[in-house]
């Protein structure tokens, strides 16, 4: 096997294992209000979450082919599989130190961030294709702000409708469409985060000549779903415990907000073929649906240590990944 080969199957393996650990540390969030609320148990949940996560990977490849060539160019990029290679090693290890201490942080600002990382090590800042890589970041700062104003909407039009009807009724009926509203959260959960490991495979393919065009082949497509399926077999419950209650506490009828709020956003990103973070999303709808309920139930405190480590995670993301590169650099 010669050496182009051999680390392109390996950054198969780590983008793969990227999207095994994204789906344990991501799928968290997707079900962390229908467990919190009961209306799901957690075995259930997940095996839900996982089904539908696996649906929403292979219905749709936008976001995998914005990834491919919006942040950096495949096709002319410098010391391509070296680079790619050290995004991944960055994306794993930040995702696996923030998952170990139960922090929502996000998975799409961690590879972003390495990806550009990376590539700014191997060719300097003209490596970026500014033009993709600021509507990236601009869909990541907006849609957070979007769902927590959608969410804060959604349950004031609840508050509302439902303010004659008697809170535990509301909440035994709202519990039962909650189920339906986590399988939405979920799908569409598979239909963005999913394709990023995609768009990496199929950076790497073009980078090695291995592929002529940003069409992402089918064996990646179902390996990638297949991947974040099992991932998310296995579950986060730290970071359930963190976005399902430190935030506020959780009725169904939050819950079904949040999670309506969040995947109309999710889904919105996917189908103008923009990567956006699921957990910012989901943790930014909770605070809106927190603020409309009851403003001093939100607790504050932990929503600062979130913001914190979302503000970071881009940042420190493309340190790792740059300092990645000049060790694999000595050796490869």
């Amino acid at each position: 096997m010669d050496s182009l080969l051999t680390i392109t199957v390996l950054i198969v393996v780590f983008a793969l294992v990227f999207d095994f650990i994204n789906g344990f540390h991501d799928t968290a969030n997707a079900i962390a209000t229908s467990v919190s609320t009961k209306a799901l148990k957690p075995r259930h949940a997940i095996i839900l979450a996982a089904c539908m996560n696996f649906l929403g990977a292979m219905t749709f490849t936008g976001v995998a082919k914005t990834i491919t060539k919006n942040i950096v160019d495949p096709f002319t990029l410098e010391n391509g599989s070296i680079v790619i290679l050290a995004a991944l090693i960055s994306a794993i290890l930040w995702n696996l130190i923030t998952w170990y201490f139960g922090i929502p942080s996000s998975s799409s600002h961690a590879i972003i961030g390495s990806i550009a990382g990376a590539a700014i090590a191997a060719s300097g800042f003209a490596a970026i294709n500014y033009g993709g890589f600021v509507k990236i970041i601009e869909a990541l700062i907006l849609s957070p702000l979007i769902a927590f104003v959608i969410g804060y909407i959604i349950y004031s039009i609840f508050k509302v409708v439902f303010k004659e009807n008697n809170l535990p009724k509301t909440n035994k009926r709202f519990r039962t469409i909650q189920i339906a509203t986590a399988a939405l959260q979920s799908y569409t959960h598979g239909t963005n985060d999913a394709q990023k490991a995609m768009g990496i495979i199929t950076m790497a393919l073009i980078a090695n000549n291995y592929h002529a065009t940003d069409d992402i082949p089918f064996w990646v497509q179902l390996s990638c779903a297949t991947a974040m399926g099992l991932g998310t077999s296995i579950g986060g419950w730290k970071i359930i415990k963190t976005v399902g209650g430190k935030i506020m506490k959780i009725r169904p009828v939050n819950g079904v907000a949040a999670d309506l709020s969040s995947a109309l956003i999710i889904f919105g990103a996917t189908y103008i073929h923009l990567p956006v973070s699921t957990t910012h999303v989901i943790s930014s709808s909770i605070l809106g649906v927190g603020s409309a309920h009851r403003i001093k139930g939100v607790k504050w405190g932990t929503a600062q240590r979130m913001i914190i480590t979302w503000v970071i995670t881009l940042p420190i993301s493309a340190a790792i990944a740059a300092l990645s590169y000049f060790l694999l650099n000595l050796f490869l």
